[in-house]
């Protein structure tokens, strides 16, 4: 009998590979990071061969570390940075461009140019998303418009588009396979949520040929099987989705009014809605949670471009770190912020501002900031851009949030934690498992094969780490998140000539 579920999670800066047992526990992890590359300013590409190669040896690696053969696995789960964007020869497999990241913000002009054509409700009536550089849609737009002969190729059927799970699923089954799962579909700006299909009037704005498309599938089915990595050959792909997505998944998010945020290189606060869709008045996403036999679950989304990158920043940018980890030591070697604030609008900002004009800055300076300052504002800023968006959340669901569950690699960080609670005035709890993305694939993936039978038997294996709870006064968490909006509203409108 099968023991364990193999989750393959390719992120913006790494690729992992975790095996968990039927516990819900990982037993052995690999993980790669690979090169970001920005060609100009405000691009971020990535190397689909490297998207490619950094999961197909962690994979490799994790099952090497446990001891693990095919035959041990009863699934693969697969979840992946949303939004980048791909495109290939169906024929050769080889990729026409680098992958555009979902930080890269070339196609804000595009956007901008269908917002003056009064064509942002249609998009958000039909796909639940703003017209925004964020997306797919027009990315792929502008791989079709950029790169020679690639439109009239599309059309013809010669080519293939695809989000990272579809590039991914290619390479695995060796091109038997070209499909996504509806939550990835639904960050396109194609997909009409209410049909769940690819939209031909959508199609036609973004003058994008229904022929490059991938089919689209439920999020926990089996998709096919590895035949392109021998050590994997014949395990079904069973499980497919959006990390965010699938981070609400391993959390057991799974009633309405219960919510997640992850904080990795972005931060993403999703709050699942039910059955039917919520639209947002408050400039959330409504997004697919993901669907499971036929029946599709929604969510409210907030997405905050630059979380735990800002950290990246500090390290590689300014060189104030060493290592990510050193981060908390250095932020508290001050007693507060000093008044100092930075907003890390480097991809401009996400939710609820959505402004890609927007650019980072630090105020409140003085001859008495010091690195130690900086790095606290740069660590508060991950919590104050995650409470933007609850506030946004809570006005546009009408549900009063009881908890937030948190997952991703800054939720280390006990300091974070506890102003993000201070801030938020709920609890925030974070689990004993906090690679809860990986999770949600291998839950996806052993759902559909029966490796766990029911939700309520995955919920049972969920447990609490820590919780922390709200200390501070909230008349200084008042002041401060005052500030931080001064601070935000220098930072917004910069690259178009400000306000």
């Amino acid at each position: 009998m099968p023991r364990f579920v193999l989750a393959l999670d390719q992120g913006t800066t790494s690729s992992r590979a975790i095996v968990f047992d039927r516990r819900g526990r990982p037993r052995g992890t690999a993980q790669q990071e690979f090169a970001q590359h920005f060609p100009q300013p405000s691009w971020v590409e990535h190397s689909p061969r490297d998207l490619w190669e950094t999961t197909r040896l962690t994979a490799l690696g994790a099952l090497a570390k446990t001891n693990v053969t095919a035959r041990d696995l009863a699934a693969i789960g697969l979840t992946n940075q949303r939004e980048t964007t791909l495109l290939w020869d169906r024929r050769t497999g080889r990729p026409l461009h680098r992958a555009i990241v979902w930080q890269d913000r070339r196609t804000a002009d595009t956007c901008a140019k269908l917002k003056r054509a009064g064509l942002e409700p249609l998009f958000r009536r039909k796909t639940g998303l703003l017209l925004d550089p964020y997306f797919s849609g027009t990315k792929l737009a502008w791989l079709l418009d950029h790169v020679p002969g690639a439109r009239r190729r599309a059309e013809r059927g010669e080519l293939a588009f695809g989000t990272v799970d579809a590039w991914l699923l290619w390479q695995l089954t060796g091109g038997k396979v070209h499909a996504t799962d509806i939550s990835n579909a639904s960050r396109t700006l194609l997909l009409n949520l209410r049909t769940g299909e690819w939209d031909d009037e959508l199609l036609k704005l973004l003058r994008v040929p229904r022929e490059v498309l991938p089919a689209v599938r439920d999020s926990s089915g089996v998709l096919g099987e590895v035949t392109t990595v021998p050590a994997l050959r014949g395990v079904p792909i069973a499980g497919v989705a959006g990390d965010q997505q699938a981070a609400l998944f391993g959390q057991a998010c799974f009633r309405a009014g219960m919510a997640k945020n992850t904080y990795g290189t972005g931060c993403f606060l999703l709050l699942h809605t039910g059955m039917r869709p919520v639209f947002s008045k408050n400039n959330l996403l409504t997004t697919v949670a993901w669907r499971i036999g036929g029946q599709t679950e929604f969510a409210l989304e907030g997405s905050v471009f630059i979380g735990g990158a800002v950290v990246q920043w500090l390290r590689d940018g300014l060189g104030l770190i060493a290592r990510s980890v050193d981060v908390e030591a250095l932020a508290r070697r001050a007693a507060d912020n000093g008044g100092v604030y930075l907003v890390p609008a480097f991809a401009g900002l996400g939710a609820p501002h959505w402004d890609a004009s927007a650019r980072g800055v630090i105020v409140g300076l003085t001859r008495g900031s010091t690195a130690a300052h900086v790095a606290r504002a740069a660590l508060e800023s991950i919590a104050y851009q995650s409470a933007d968006l609850l506030t946004a959340m809570n006005a546009d669901s009408r549900i009063p949030l009881r908890e937030l569950r948190v997952d991703g690699g800054a939720v280390g960080n006990n300091a974070l934690m506890q102003f993000q609670a201070d801030l938020l005035r709920v609890p925030v709890v974070r689990p004993r498992t906090t690679e809860t993305t990986a999770l949600g694939a291998a839950y996806l993936a052993g759902l559909a094969v029966g490796f766990w039978k029911t939700r309520a038997e995955i919920a049972a294996l969920w447990k609490t780490d820590r919780t922390f709870r709200a200390t501070a006064p909230v008349a200084k968490m008042r002041r401060l998140q005052h500030d931080w909006q001064r601070a935000v509203a220098r930072a917004g409108h910069w690259t178009n000539g400000g306000t």
